[in-house]
């Protein structure tokens, strides 16, 4: 064979790799485009929106969102969800503040905190897992029974925590001039990227979304994997609200009020199947970033704050709308 009848293949293997990870990016790539739109968006038209103060403000921010994100993501990539990732949240930024008034030490506080986080993740996911009930039904469970265990628990008052307490430094807390909820999240966000794309876990992960009955034939334990995924979701929502109430020095069963529907819309952004099978946590922070640079940006242009939750639900819902159709046509092709 020629050289020139040898380079013709390997031209035609890089063209259709090209062509495949600009297909597997694509969700990347948009919500990437659509960030920088936004941004230039919000800088255009609002002053103080690329300041240093409010772009500090938004790190601290955001820091609850993108951690719970990278923990649904692990969820949602095996074809399940959790919608009481923001009652979890409630429940651990009321407990958090009770027990700190109790007199208990602030790393057993915060120790104790993940512990009912992992717990609370722990008997949802058997639920889902091993008893068969859809996800969806599991975590709606979950979204009003533990809320209604944090609003028993506070009769809906606001529990103060005390201004000198070292706790409050989980959420005000700066190094190195950035805000230390920002330098969590970002930890949260290598650990995950590194466990979803680097480890065995993470790759069951995916494959019990895409698959689940060949993994199992494979050996894999998919009960357990799918069950850990609700630990992690558990566990990062607990911490979500521990850096809450540290941030606002006190807690109430109110927290995270619609804070799922911003968790799923970032995650669903990013480019991670709802379908199950597919997820990337590049994406998830970006998807993040836009939902809190959305609803940052119109705080600013001192619009409505009622609009923030109606640019939200459009978001999910075309994102979903584009999830489906992308993917439907995807299995048509095959």
């Amino acid at each position: 064979m020629t050289a020139s009848g040898q380079a013709a293949p390997r031209a035609s293997k890089r063209a259709a790799h090209l062509l495949r990870l600009m297909r597997d990016s694509g969700g990347v790539a948009s919500i990437a485009v659509f960030f920088v739109l936004v941004v230039l968006l919000f800088s255009l038209t609002t002053a103080a929106f690329l300041s240093e103060a409010n772009i500090l403000n938004m790190l601290r921010q955001i820091a609850p969102l993108l951690i719970v994100a990278v923990a649904m993501t692990f969820v949602i990539t095996t074809g399940g969800i959790d919608l009481s990732v923001g009652s979890i949240l409630a429940l651990v930024n009321a407990l958090a503040a009770i027990s700190l008034q109790a007199g208990l030490p602030w790393p057993i506080v915060v120790l104790a905190m993940l512990l009912l986080g992992a717990l609370i993740g722990v008997v949802q996911g058997f639920f889902v897992a091993y008893e068969g009930i859809p996800a969806f039904i599991v975590t709606l469970a979950g979204l009003s029974t533990i809320r209604g265990v944090a609003l028993l628990l506070t009769k809906g008052y606001s529990v103060p925590i005390d201004p000198t307490s070292a706790f409050n430094e989980i959420g005000r807390g700066w190094v190195f001039g950035l805000p230390l909820p920002a330098i969590l999240a970002v930890a949260v966000l290598v650990v995950g990227y590194l466990a979803f794309n680097e480890t065995s876990f993470g790759r069951h992960v995916t494959a019990l979304g895409a698959n689940a009955e060949a993994v199992r034939r494979a050996g894999v334990n998919v009960r357990l994997v799918s069950l850990l995924a609700y630990v992690l979701s558990g566990m990062a929502a607990a911490l979500a609200g521990l850096i809450i109430a540290a941030r606002l020095g006190s807690g109430s069963s109110n927290a995270g009020v619609g804070f799922e529907l911003d968790v799923i819309a970032a995650v669903v952004l990013g480019g991670t199947s709802l379908f199950g099978g597919r997820g990337t946590m590049i994406g998830t922070m970006l998807g993040a970033l836009t939902v809190a640079v959305i609803g940052n940006g119109l705080i600013l242009s001192h619009l409505s704050p009622f609009l923030t939750p109606i640019v939200t639900g459009i978001i999910i819902l075309v994102a979903i709308w584009l999830n489906f159709r992308l993917f439907k046509t995807r299995r048509e092709r095959s």
